[in-house]
């Protein structure tokens, strides 16, 4: 049986911090809460790393501007690199033909 994953709000995900750093116990916190300790632990990380970009939401991280811009660099390079690779490839394939012609 395949479990459903559960998404929890920015607001669930922040009192949820601030009840363990209270408490000081995460692991009687995470009980209570029905979460996984580690979970807790993570969303800690996440906060300290960015505390304006955290718990942006459905696993999808948010970028900052320059992540951003970064992100469609790389994949513009991907794109014309392959599309040299096939401009590559098509020059072979035309000169491999033109040989062929001019030797019968």
């Amino acid at each position: 049986m395949k479990e459903t994953r559960r998404s929890y709000s920015k607001e669930f995900k922040q009192k949820a911090l601030e009840l363990s750093k209270v408490r000081g116990n995460v692991v009687e916190v995470a009980g209570e809460l029905g979460v996984r300790a580690e979970l807790i632990y993570r969303w800690r990380r996440e906060l300290k790393a960015n505390p304006t970009l955290s718990f942006s939401g459905n696993g999808n991280k948010q970028l900052t501007p320059e992540e951003k811009e970064l992100a469609r660099l790389k994949k513009e390079l991907a794109d014309v690199t392959m599309e040299r690779d096939i401009l590559k490839k098509a020059v072979g394939i035309f000169s491999a033909s033109d040989r062929r012609s001019t030797n019968s």
